[in-house]
């Protein structure tokens, strides 16, 4: 084999905008997103279906991941999309119950207000300390975030009891007792630590910001 031949084998391959947007793991985010989007035109009359399309869009989180890392796909942009589609699903959801809750609706406000916050916190500090993804959370940052983002089999379990906790609230509205009501209490504890875990967070993030605010300005001052 010539010089120039093994040279050419050696050339990375230039890969398009477009083709990232249609790599695997975000073709599965767009799926998200319609059947997300689906759930919410179905949610004031149709609980069954609205179940099961927030259902689809709300599983398909566990195969994006799945899927990046199985066909180093792995993007920046399907981190975000991934991140967005949750907080605008369950912002959603949350929406609706100030509807059908209206004596809770300060309730509502503050959790998707909690939940908005500490994840866009969190992601900026990450990002702002030089991490690859807002889920590279070391145990001496908080053992508690640690344990949420580096155990997928925590995360999933965590992600999924807070928005079945969710789901339950909105069914138990129209008489579900099963698969609302019982669900709804059995979800609780789970959706609590979620709650606590965003606290967490939050307080985490602003403290990672303000210290790389206040190294910048102690090097300025030198």
């Amino acid at each position: 084999m010539s010089v120039t031949a093994k040279d050419s084998s050696k050339e990375s391959r230039t890969v398009s905008t477009q083709e990232v947007m249609f790599y695997i793991p975000n073709l599965i985010g767009y799926l998200r997103v319609a059947t997300a989007i689906i759930s919410f035109v179905l949610m004031p009359k149709h609980p069954i279906w609205t179940l099961i399309f927030y259902g689809i869009s709300g599983f398909l989180d566990a195969f994006d991941g799945y899927a990046a890392r199985k066909f180093n796909q792995g993007t920046r942009y399907g981190a975000v999309l991934d991140m967005v589609t949750d907080r605008c699903a369950t912002t959603s959801l949350t929406c609706y119950l100030c509807v059908i809750y209206p004596s809770y609706c300060f309730l509502f406000q503050f959790l998707v207000s909690l939940d908005l916050a500490s994840h866009y916190m969190h992601m900026y500090a990450m990002m702002s300390s030089g991490s690859s993804s807002h889920k590279n959370v070391d145990k001496k940052q908080s053992k508690l975030l640690a344990l949420y983002y580096n155990d997928r089999t925590v995360l999933f379990i965590v992600c999924l009891v807070n928005e079945l906790f969710y789901v339950a609230i909105y069914l138990h509205y129209f008489d579900f007792f099963w698969i609302g009501t019982v669900i709804a209490w059995l979800s609780a504890p789970i959706w609590f630590f979620k709650q606590v875990a965003n606290i967490v967070q939050l307080k985490g993030a602003a403290l990672i910001l303000a210290n790389i605010d206040a190294s910048e300005r102690s090097n300025k001052s030198e």
